[in-house]
């Protein structure tokens, strides 16, 4: 998946425009490096398009241990929009990632995050 139909995606199933989606994409995959591993940020980033690698740069080497209402309040903090408003964003972001990915780097993603992230993945259990 090349970044415009990423971002296309995201828009689509957001509702919101482009620019926005473009904000909560980078937003969220931000977030998302502070949630996993830098290792499996690094794997995660050489699967998706290149212009979505800045944003999968981890902070740390470890992955910081925060559940999922702490990770939407981070992303609406950094999209400068309402929790709810975020939830809705990251939820299209993570669900275009899991399409964009292979099946195997996905499922190694979810491994290192909270049960409670499959309901804003929409993964089946």
């Amino acid at each position: 998946m090349d970044y415009e139909t990423f971002i296309s995606t995201v828009s689509q199933r957001s509702g919101l425009p482009r620019e926005q989606a473009e904000a909560f994409t980078h937003a969220t995959l931000a977030t998302l490096a502070e949630r996993i591993t830098r290792g499996e940020a690094d794997d995660l980033a050489s699967e998706l398009p290149k212009a979505l690698k800045e944003s999968l740069v981890s902070p740390t080497p470890e992955a910081e241990g925060f559940g999922l209402d702490e990770f939407v309040n981070r992303v609406s903090t950094r999209a400068r929009t309402s929790p709810e408003v975020a939830r809705e964003g990251a939820a299209a972001v993570l669900s275009t990632v899991r399409e964009a990915v292979s099946g195997g780097e996905f499922r190694h993603v979810l491994s290192q995050l909270p049960k409670e992230f499959e309901e804003l993945i929409h993964t089946p259990a």
